[in-house]
């Protein structure tokens, strides 16, 4: 092959006239361009040089004129020559062909046999400044300047080649059959070419000559290399016979696409036309896929096959034929039709890939206006069936798969946008990780295979850069902007019967832009089920919510809804007038009831406490909760029902089950209800008569109260009890469900009393805004994003009925399958949605602001440029977030903790201290698995006794060991020297005290076994225990539900049997049994009472110490090792000595010694009870409705017709070929001259009007004749002149004409408006033209 050597030095560079601001392209760069142009006939990037660039125009321009460049063969197979000293030239076999590496001192002479005088003369002046250059070249040693194999004069062996090899011809294996042709000359490839001459030179324009010297004995023969791409398995040694040119993409196709996937594409969607151009196929498909890897590789892989990418043809008007119109009103609904494709290709990133997608070009024929088939113009034609195909959000220069931004979506549970992004990260990288260990591994494979010539592979394509975090919210804010109109009708078609209205500040910090620092609150108002009917950003409390509460009114008079019956709110409840500013802000509701809200009462109160690290402040704030409630009396009885069974069931025996029931199990299934004012008003007083004196203080003197700031509190307070009051007749709780707990159903309740859902609202609101700020646009679509979606889920859980199992926000979607599932099967679908009502056009959010503040309400149009500046402008985010918890905030802060003096530490307690959770303790237990004692107690005869069913059989505090047969108060007077009771007042204690003492006063021996008599002993002491000590230990639950870490961790398919993991882990993991605590039996808890007391401090041992715990857990171990290492106690008793370790003994001692201080500091202080019972029943909870109420006005939602098919799409025009050339004379012999007249009067009259047949008698025969008549057009028509339709363009934000008389102005595209401007016209352009 010829060497093509640059023509860089027959010019000289211009000299400069002046400085240029800009830096110049390098001459690599240029010679690099104009060698890949003249390789591949496409210009690769950037522009093509400019006429004004003289010296590479004119190389660029003599590349073109080069005869090799046509890519073809000449008409006799001659071997075109190379006029411009770019292309590599090829000879025949008898040509002598050079090396691909020859001696420095060769190479001008090489480079004189370029054809042509010109190129001639470019290439020595190349040689000699390349070898100016390079001067490492000349240094190369004698025996590394060898010839290749195959070279003139290498006559012992002849180079070998894939067409040596033929077919067999009398079948076998090809590999058997296979011979060398001897008689043909072997030719040198290009690639070899290429590979040989890499060692020696790495200039941009290849040296190298084509004609090899002679060979060298003395030195060692270089092998010529074969790389992949010769070679590979897709092409095989086709490549070497493939024509000079292949078809190739549209150039902005290639630029746009990766190189991997412009073969594959261009089989898939071209062929060839009549014409030698491109043309599509005439059945396309949506989605294409390039061929994937061979299973075996007899030739060398390519990476073509490992990386290439997915095709999405979006193209709906050739594709289904669907009729799409111009959105030009003055077309009057023409049709477009197709124009082609579009001239630029997308990448699009999916989930875990980038996938490619090219479109058609849509035309309107009167107005000549183009568009995109992705365009929203043309994509909101389109049925939704149709629409859904179309799963991208494009952007100004990416595009994204909408299954990205789904993730993007749900703004809570951790949710962020770096998560999101690192999430996509993983996923891109281990998707291209692995396709690049299939490509190497398969290369490996066939590189440890024997063969003729070594072998090099391509290296594979770089990955597809994942876009940032801003790119990301960008595509989210565009995703909601096509979702607007369905958000907003959601958010105003939200009502409720209980409303209340709360305030933050947090949210404001996030605003960014230019209405930073404008907004001072967020103002929420919400319903009984949690829903938010509005959330406005106001610049101040007070009469800046005039607005929104007539707006609310409004929207419950137009939609024909029942007013709400009371309202919540944390301040302004009451005034010294008869009206106050809430009623007169709501004048439209004259019956509306305002309270407030009784956590924010007692917060008040509580500022009176010096501190809330006292110790009686848990007591305190429990008996002001006991001061303003009282429990329903039946729902009580059956929650403590329910909860004795399943302590019993647990093993644990208490005698006051409402020290073992949380707050939130009595918030989830009892009803209370207030006092009453003067009730509460007296209670209160005792109360703090009580404690503002010496029994308010603590164990170091320190009061609860500030007296002081106690009655100046209580003087202003005492006004607002009358507020805290439930309205007469109010149905407060909803009845939401039913569970189990102890074989006992347990309804579900929610209140919907004060405002303790915003409160919840407001802690999940910042989670809303990702990041931390936003401008104002973006600020507001995040804000009705996540409105919407948290109304959503609770309007869900707001019916009786099962939700059907589907998650979807989309409310057209829902609606389209709810019709054609109504038509098709009589039912719907999803029966939980119902169609919102018209949007009200009430203002949400920033523009409630925008209103108050003066500014413009913004455009959201999202084909508006200003829209998507804005959308694109995000500030930066953390790389690191913390994790977002999105649960509903279901504790009542009003329902306090139960505390008593007599309270004893329980298991629960530690569980939940612990972090464990108790969840599934036996609730769907049987009685098979338990004792036949158990069983016995569990029986429906028994269970009337643990459990009173109302408060007039038993008092709360009563204990359930009173009622107990084995005890008898009339005896008791008779036992009273010896019977003993613990700190629950359960009898048989001294029995457990003597046998404690005996199993301590065993540590001190030295043996490590029992003798008889000691065991003998121990069994008399166990036989005197009373019934319910003997009784064997039932574990609590105390595992957790999913393990998520470690070796253990809880697998993609749990086991049905909760704590299967947790078990796993204790026995193959731990050195020992999982340890209790010290008070799961008496016995247990007493042998550490005495060993506490034993060992007091620490035990000094030489120059340390050992700890007070591990002395105790020493003894402890000693005396459990004894009495399980005897078979005589074992098999005698039911002894069980538990494991216990340092842990768990520390929290058990702790919380033993708080609740003996607190019952000191209590001691004969007289409190009203904490769980007061009332003594009528409450009202009767209601039921929530089984279907959403329909709306009188529904929403209508944009469904566009299937128009598929409809398009009237232009024929396929046949092709016409061309006309030959006539070498002789024809002609046409009839038989008779009736028969020419009658084939002439047949093809007259199948001949069109304006082909006008014509007989023509030659040589004595008739021949017809058709000649086309062109029609006249000296009358025809002008061109009709342009005719304006309307009197002027119209104001999309006010709707007027956009003319000087209306006080429109425009400037450089951006117009004025002045009802939506602060400006005054002059100021306006004034601060156009400074920021120009």
């Amino acid at each position: 092959m010829f060497a093509m050597l640059p023509l860089l030095f027959l010019y000289p560079p211009p000299k400069a006239t002046s400085s240029k601001t800009h830096k110049a392209m390098p001459e690599a760069v240029w010679i690099a361009r104009l060698k890949r142009f003249a390789d591949t006939g496409a210009w690769p990037e950037g522009n093509r040089p400019a006429p004004k660039q003289k010296r590479w125009h004119e190389l660029y321009q003599r590349i073109e004129k080069c005869p090799m460049q046509s890519r073809s063969q000449s008409l006799f197979g001659t071997v075109k020559s190379c006029t411009c000293g770019f292309h590599s030239q090829k000879q025949s076999s008898t040509t002598p062909q050079p090396s691909a590496v020859a001696p420095a001192q060769a190479q001008p002479a090489s480079a004189a046999q370029t054809t042509g005088p010109q190129a001639s003369a470019a290439q020595m002046m190349a040689a000699q400044a390349h070898q100016e250059t390079r001067p490492e070249a000349s240094a190369v040693p004698a025996a590394a300047q060898v010839p290749a194999v195959g070279a003139e004069g290498h006559k012992k062996r002849p180079p070998l080649n894939l067409f040596m090899f033929n077919r067999p011809r009398f079948g076998g294996k090809p590999g058997a059959a296979a011979r060398p042709n001897l008689a043909l000359a072997r030719r040198q490839t290009e690639t070899q070419g290429i590979e040989g001459q890499s060692s020696v030179s790495s200039a941009p324009v290849s040296t190298a000559s084509s004609a090899p010297p002679q060979p060298q004995t003395e030195a060692p023969v270089a092998v010529p290399v074969v790389t992949a791409a010769a070679v590979s398995g897709e092409s095989g040694a086709s490549q070497l016979l493939s024509p000079p040119s292949a078809p190739q993409l549209p150039r902005l196709w290639a630029e746009g696409l990766p190189a991997e996937d412009h073969a594959w594409m261009v089989k898939a969607l071209f062929k060839m036309g009549a014409t030698g151009k491109l043309e599509l196929q005439d059945h396309l498909k949506l989605w294409y896929y390039p061929p994937q890897p061979s299973n075996l590789y007899h030739q060398a892989p390519s990476p073509s096959r490992f990386f290439a990418h997915a095709l999405l043809v979006w193209m709906p008007y050739r594709l289904w034929k669907v009729k799409v119109v111009c959105p030009n009103a003055s077309c009057g609904g023409r049709q477009l039709t197709g124009a082609g494709l579009h001239k630029r290709a997308r990448r699009v990133m999916d989930v875990d890939r980038i996938y490619n997608m090219v479109t058609e070009t849509l035309i309107c024929k009167k107005c000549k206006a183009s568009h995109v088939s992705w365009s929203q113009a043309v994509l909101q034609q389109l049925d939704l069936g149709h629409r859904a195909e179309f799963r991208v959000i494009m952007t100004q220069k990416y595009a994204c798969d909408v299954r990205v931004i789904r993730l993007l979506r749900e703004r809570g549970l951790g949710n962020s946008p770096t998560r999101v992004l690192k999430q996509l990260w993983e996923n891109h990288t281990e998707q291209w990780l692995q396709r690049v260990a299939l490509y190497t591994g398969n290369c490996v494979a066939f590189l440890q295979r024997p063969g003729l010539l070594p072998v090099t592979f391509p290296e594979p394509p770089e990955r597809a850069a994942v876009p940032s975090c801003r790119w990301l919210l960008s595509v989210y804010s565009q995703d909601i902007l096509t979702r607007l109109d369905d958000i907003k009708a959601n958010i105003t078609s939200t009502y409720g019967s209980i409303l209340k209205m709360d305030s933050t500040k947090k949210i404001t910090n996030k605003l960014a832009g230019t209405a930073k620092g404008t907004a001072l609150w967020l103002t929420s108002v919400g319903n009984e089920y949690g829903q938010i009917l509005m959330s406005v950003l106001t610049a101040q409390e007070g009469s800046g919510l005039d607005q929104m509460a007539h707006d609310l009114v409004r929207r419950y008079a137009q939609a024909g809804v029942d007013p709400p019956v009371a309202l919540y709110v944390d301040c302004g409840c009451c005034a010294e007038a008869e009206t106050t500013k809430l009623q007169a802000r709501f004048s439209g509701w004259p019956d509306l009831v305002v309270r407030l809200d009784i956590w924010h009462f007692m917060r008040r109160i509580a500022l009176a406490c010096t501190t809330n690290a006292h110790q009686l402040y848990p007591a305190f704030m429990a008996q002001l909760s006991a001061c303003i409630f009282e429990w329903d009396a039946g729902d009580l009885a059956l929650l403590r029902q329910a909860k004795a069974q399943q302590l019993q069931i647990q093993g644990i025996f208490s005698a006051d089950v409402d020290r073992h029931l949380t707050r939130e199990e009595r918030a989830l299934h009892c009803r209370r209800r207030t006092r009453g004012e003067d009730t509460t008003i007296r209670l209160l007083e005792e109360l703090f008569t009580t404690l503002r004196g010496p029994r308010g203080k603590d164990s170091l003197g320190v009061p609860l109260f500030d007296v002081e700031r106690l009655d100046e509190i209580w003087r202003v307070q005492r006004k607002h009890v009358k507020c805290i009051q439930d309205p007469p007749g109010v149905a407060l709780y909803c009845k939401t469900g039913e569970l189990t707990k102890g074989f006992v159903r347990l309804p579900v309740l929610r209140c919907a009393r004060g405002s303790t859902s915003l409160e919840s609202f407001h802690l999940h609101l910042n989670r809303f805004i990702p990041g931390t700020s936003a401008n104002s646009l973006n600020f507001q679509l995040y804000l009705l994003e996540g409105l919407h979606r948290w109304n959503q889920d609770r309007r869900i859980a707001a019916l009786a009925t099962e939700p059907s199992g589907l998650c979807c926000y989309s409310g057209n979607l829902l609606h389209s399958v709810n019709q054609n599932y109504q038509q098709l099967f009589g039912r719907k679908l999803v029966p939980e949605f119902c169609p919102p009502s018209q949007y009200t056009g009430e203002l949400i959010g920033l523009q409630y602001l925008f209103r108050q503040t003066g500014q413009p309400l913004q455009d959201m149009n999202p084909d508006s440029e200003e829209t998507a500046q804005l959308i694109e402008e995000h500030d930066a985010v953390a790389d690191q977030e913390e994790d977002e918890g999105f649960s509903d905030f279901t504790k009542d802060p009003t329902a306090r903790a139960t505390t008593s003096s007599t309270q004893a530490p329980d298991t629960t307690s530690f569980m939940q201290a612990r972090g464990t959770t108790s969840s599934t303790l036996a609730s769907g237990m049987s009685s098979s698995t338990l004792s036949p004692a158990m069983s016995s107690m569990l029986s429906p005869a028994n269970s009337s006794t643990l459990a009173p069913a109302t408060s007039s059989t038993l008092a709360p505090g009563t204990p359930f060991s009173m009622l107990a047969p084995n005890v008898d108060p009339g005896d008791a007077s008779d036992e009273d020297e010896t019977v003993a009771v613990d700190d629950q007042n359960m009898p048989g204690y001294q029995h457990v005290d003597r046998l404690a003492e005996y199993l301590v006063g065993l540590r001190d021996q030295t043996s490590f076994c029992l003798t008889n008599l000691q065991a003998r002993q121990i069994i008399e002491l166990w036989e005197n225990l009373d019934e319910r000590d003997k009784q064997r230990v039932v574990y609590a639950a105390r595992h957790q539900d999913r393990l998520l870490s470690g070796r253990f961790r809880t697998p993609k398919r749990p086991s049905k049997t909760p704590g299967v993991e947790s078990a796993t882990r204790c026995v193959l993991g731990a050195s020992s049994a999982p340890a209790q605590w010290p008070d799961c039996c008496r016995l247990v808890e007493n042998i550490f009472v005495r060993l506490c007391a034993l060992h007091p401090c620490p035990k000094r041992k030489g120059k340390g110490a050992v700890s007070r715990w591990s002395l105790i857990l020493s003894d402890y171990h000693k005396i459990r090792t004894l009495v399980l290492s005897n078979a005589r106690v074992m098999e005698g008793t039911d002894i069980q000595i538990v494991e216990v370790n340092q842990t768990t003994l520390i929290q058990w001692h702790n919380n033993r010694q708080k609740r003996q201080e607190l019952s000191v500091l209590l001691q004969g202080t007289a409190l009203p009870p904490v769980v007061s019972v009332s003594e009528e029943p409450l009202q009767e909870a209601r039921v929530l409705p089984a279907e959403p109420v329909p709306a009188q006005q529904e929403h209508q939602y944009y469904l566009p017709e299937n128009t598929e098919g409809q398009a009237t799409q232009r024929p396929t025009p046949h092709p016409i070929l061309p006309k030959g050339t006539t070498k002789r004379q024809l002609f046409v012999v009839l038989p008779t001259a009736a028969a020419a007249t009658a084939v002439s009067a047949a093809e007259a009259t199948a001949a069109p009007a304006s082909i006008v047949p014509q007989v023509i008698t030659q040589a004595g025969q008739p021949v017809v004749f058709f000649q086309y008549v062109l029609p006249d057009t000296s009358g025809a028509t002008q061109k009709r002149p342009y005719r304006r339709t309307v009197q002027a363009n119209t104001c999309k934000k006010c709707g007027q004409f956009r003319t000087a008389e209306t006080g429109h102005s425009q400037f450089r595209g951006r117009v004025y408006c002045p009802s939506f401007e602060a400006l005054t016209r002059q100021q306006w352009l004034e601060e156009m033209r400074k920021s120009k």
